[in-house]
């Protein structure tokens, strides 16, 4: 709706009884027009949560018994790593996603002041002065005079169709979005430090063990090249075994390689430089290991736990409250519009011993042809609601795909973990005894290397299996909605601006506004 604003100019009345009158007359109108507005309809669709069918249980899940809630509130905690739960605290307060999303929770509910803002009347001041002489040509001679003018204007906005208020509900519903999206952000992170910090330790024991491997198998070599000394082995199983030992130490490159990127990866999630960390994970830990199973609940969790399905479900409630504005358009529009002022020529005539003038009235706007415009515009947010619709089923699926394949992953992993620790059992027993045949001379050194590559391959892969473990088991949690439950400080921002009121302006080689460093 909109309405036409007045140019002139308010001032009191003269008069203490006139005035009181005014007031009066101005409370009773006051409450007419709340009345009239609070009782305005509302066009377009009132928004209703969607309903989706959900299945009962998890499909790679075959329990009898009632499945467990899942337990999410801190779940990295069960990892029992002191560090990282301390990383993850850091990511939290210093992280630029999640200030970024900080900075959108701020957005939307500035944006839904401005939406409320625009129930209430605008009301605006103004006051003049201006000096004037008239010059006689006959006389030779002029007259100055003075003129001074003061006075409100005052507009109002009805909300007769309820286009604000569903402005203000997509605000709100914009506001519930903003906040989602912090949360999902928050999930996202937690998850990224956690499986980074689960890699780094990771590539720490794969490096120790080509490290531990490659020195055993210096000492083979060693020992082969005394036997060829003595003519009891081959130049080929000399070359055999210096080589093997080569190959192993070939593979420290690629892991630290891997183990600096892991660190680097940390240290930004961090919000702080790429070598921030380097020094506190130089010394090596053991591989976080979660406690298992975990419990998964059920499908119909997800629509509550898992914030990028609740920030699809808000963004899609926020677009059926446009639809309704767009339609409000098409309905007439009524707004009140008022003024008094006054004038005279000295300052102290004012309100006084001067002229005073006032007006009020409606205004009505009627469309009637805009070529199809504003029904165009209706059937645009129709279809942009269908849109963020169609995404709400989606991150659902989404997540309900998320979270099977976690749960499938893990279960296989772990199956794949156990063969492999009895793979490392055979083939160690497998290497020893080779060791002792080979030194007595009742083994050839083919088998020996055979034994000893073997081990070191299923030992490798053992570690690799026991990081996806634990991997699966942050994903299975992000997938099920765990992420950070405590509380957030939207509201202070990153820029602090300093020296905002009126000054000169300032050439832009000089720093930007002090930023807060968290």
């Amino acid at each position: 709706m909109s309405a036409s604003r007045s140019r002139n100019t308010l001032a009191k009345p003269d008069g203490n009884k006139g005035h009181r009158r005014r007031r009066a007359a101005l409370k009773r109108l006051a409450v007419l027009l709340a009345s009239i507005a609070l009782a305005g309809c509302v066009v377009g669709p009132d928004y209703q949560k969607p309903s989706l069918a959900l299945p009962a249980t998890w499909g790679a899940t075959k329990r009898a018994a009632p499945p467990k809630p899942p337990e999410l509130a801190e779940w990295w905690r069960r990892l029992n790593d002191p560090l990282l739960n301390d990383l993850i605290q850091q990511a939290v307060a210093g992280n630029l996603d999640v200030a970024t999303s900080k900075a959108r929770i701020r957005e939307a509910r500035a944006s839904h002041r401005q939406a409320v803002g625009a129930l209430f009347p605008t009301v605006t001041n103004s006051e003049s002065a201006s000096r004037s002489t008239s010059a006689s040509s006959s006389a030779g001679s002029g007259t100055t005079a003075n003129q001074f003018q003061a006075g409100l204007d005052a507009s109002w906005e009805i909300d007769l169709f309820g286009a604000n208020r569903r402005a203000i509900e997509a605000a709100r519903y914009g506001m519930d979005a903003a906040e989602e999206e912090l949360r999902s952000t928050l999930l996202t992170l937690i998850g990224d430090v956690a499986s980074n910090y689960v890699e780094a330790r990771g590539y720490q024991a794969r490096i120790a063990l080509a490290q531990r491997t490659a020195t055993s198998q210096q000492e083979t070599a060693a020992l082969t090249r005394r036997k060829f000394e003595a003519g009891a082995s081959s130049a080929v199983d000399v070359a055999n075994a210096a080589g093997q030992a080569a190959s192993t130490e070939a593979n420290i490159p690629d892991r630290e390689a891997s183990y600096a990127q892991a660190v680097h990866r940390l240290s930004i999630l961090t919000g702080r430089p790429p070598a921030a960390l380097t020094n506190r994970l130089r010394k090596q830990a053991a591989i976080p290991r979660p406690r298992l199973p975990v419990p998964t609940g059920i499908p119909a969790g997800i629509l509550l736990t898992r914030p990028d399905v609740r920030l699809a479900e808000r963004q899609y409630a926020q677009y059926t409250a446009k639809v309704g504005q767009a339609e409000a358009a098409r309905y007439p529009s009524v707004g009140l519009t008022g003024s008094i002022a006054t004038s005279g020529t000295g300052v102290g005539d004012l309100g006084k011993s001067s002229s005073i003038s006032w007006s009020f009235g409606p205004t009505v706007t009627v469309p009637i042809f805009n070529g199809g415009q504003l029904k165009a515009a209706v059937e645009v947010a129709e279809a942009q609601r269908d849109q963020y619709f169609l995404a709400y089923r989606s991150s659902v699926l989404t997540a309900l795909e998320d979270v099977e394949n976690a749960i499938v992953s893990l279960a296989q992993e772990r199956i794949k973990s156990g063969k492999l620790a009895s793979s490392v059992m055979q083939y160690r027993e497998a290497a020893t005894l080779g060791r002792s045949l080979y030194q007595s001379g009742s083994q050839s050194f083919l088998n020996l290397l055979e034994a000893e590559r073997s081990l070191y391959s299923a030992e490798d892969s053992l570690i690799a299996s026991q990081v996806a473990i634990t991997t699966d088991y942050i994903a299975l949690n992000k997938a099920l909605g765990g992420g950070w439950s405590g509380t957030i400080d939207a509201s202070k921002p990153e820029v602090i601006d300093t020296n905002t009121g009126p000054h000169l302006a300032v050439s832009g080689t000089r720093s930007n506004p002090v930023a807060n460093q968290n």
